[in-house]
């Protein structure tokens, strides 16, 4: 089944990035000119965030086999990083001699105000996820932090009995509050920061931002509800 608690194979911690890692300065790239002042600094590049995903997708492939998937994407946040997933496992299916099914469907996971998890978590949307029944199931995510939603959710798909169930995040934050649970695949670990961009939001902005970055405390006010 999904997750572990026990040690993860070395695609699913990722590329590492470090606490005392500075990040690169904001004047080395560009980015939307209404954000000016809001941000800290990039975390991780536009370019590096797509790279990552192609290999992850490699590593999907060669992990679950070609087998038919159903990618289920945890919205808002992880919009852009399944669209990118998806896009890159449809490429390898294409260059294969077996071709790969996937369907996609959406949820949304309710678990933030601000820039603080509110410790619970409500599924909006999707089909009925009784329809997953005896189906090979991708979970795409954005962030796992202490791993508290991603574990109830998957308890929740796993009453129906998929095939299987894997889970997909594309960051993971080193956090004092995690449970243990590590996804199987992850494209960066990071350090216990709020970050925005790359459809990672505050209060549903910075979703325009290519990149991801560190917001600072005037971009939190600015935007806080």
């Amino acid at each position: 089944m999904a997750g572990s608690s026990e040690e993860a194979p070395d695609y699913g911690r990722g590329v590492v990035i470090t606490d005392d890692w500075p990040g690169y300065d904001l004047n080395l790239f560009t980015y939307p000119q209404h954000y000016y002042g809001d941000l800290d600094h990039v975390l991780i590049p536009h370019g590096i965030i797509v790279d990552r995903i192609e290999r992850l997708a490699k590593d999907i492939m060669k992990d679950i086999g070609y087998c038919d998937i159903m990618v289920l994407c945890v919205l808002k946040g992880g919009y852009k990083f399944c669209a990118d997933l998806v896009e890159h496992l449809k490429n390898i299916s294409r260059n294969s001699d077996r071709f790969v099914s996937m369907k996609v469907d959406f949820i949304r996971l309710k678990s933030y105000r601000n820039d603080q998890s509110m410790g619970e978590m409500r599924i909006i949307g999707g089909d009925a996820l009784s329809t997953l029944a005896g189906k090979n199931v991708l979970i795409v995510e954005d962030v796992v932090g202490s791993g508290r939603t991603m574990k109830a959710l998957l308890s929740s798909i796993e009453k129906y009995k998929p095939n299987m169930i894997k889970v997909a995040s594309l960051l993971v934050k080193r956090t004092s509050r995690s449970d243990g649970f590590r996804p199987d695949y992850a494209g960066f670990e990071i350090p216990n920061l709020f970050v925005v961009g790359y459809a990672l939001d505050y209060n549903e902005y910075f979703r325009d931002l290519n990149h991801i970055c560190g917001i600072n405390e005037h971009g939190k006010e600015k935007y806080r509800v």
